[in-house]
């Protein structure tokens, strides 16, 4: 093999490798059975297309999920009144794109077992100054571009927010302003 040939060759691997490392974070990291099924009846609720069907993932989930309204006796109805049409179907719609990108894993607590957390979408957790253009690409899935600039601007995550522990309790569920 010539010395061109072996160069060009480990040129297109090098360049390989370094797109396989900047997809790294937005790959789907396994989940926990636990996380999975908590996260398939969020979706299932979501996607039922009734807010009320949520409920069954709170009783799933065992605890309520700050919902980023304090003491909220009725998170549905709490829900509803957040979004804009009032029956939560932009909530739901959000859910469903949220969940349906992959999340980051984040260490959390001293529990050898359960010490990860589950955060949807994986852009929470990144700089967003430093998005590759996949990533950019996927904020602009999940939101209008004039909400991205306004992100990058302040380079800090400023939409919704899903937080699962690894023992399937949901965490959070709120907008982050």
């Amino acid at each position: 093999m010539s010395l061109r040939l072996l160069l060009v060759v480990m040129g297109i691997a090098l360049v390989h490798v370094l797109q396989s490392a900047a997809a790294e974070p937005t790959q789907t990291p396994r989940l926990p059975q636990s996380v999975a099924d908590i996260r398939n009846a969020i979706l299932a609720a979501a996607q039922s297309g009734n807010i009320d069907e949520l409920k069954v993932a709170f009783d799933m989930s065992g605890t309520l999920p700050d919902i980023g309204v304090p003491a909220a006796d009725d998170p549905i109805k709490a829900l509803k009144a957040k979004s804009a049409d009032g029956q939560g179907h932009e909530i739901l719609a959000a859910l469903i794109e949220l969940l349906n990108m992959p999340p980051a894993v984040q260490p959390f607590g001293r529990d050898i077992e359960n010490n990860l957390v589950y955060v949807w979408p994986y852009l929470t957790e990144r700089p967003l100054d430093r998005l590759t253009p996949s990533e950019d690409v996927d904020l602009h899935r999940l939101v209008s571009p004039v909400k991205a600039a306004e992100m990058h601007k302040k380079n800090r995550w400023m939409w919704w927010c899903v937080v699962i522990t690894a023992d399937g309790n949901w965490l959070m569920f709120k907008h982050m302003d």
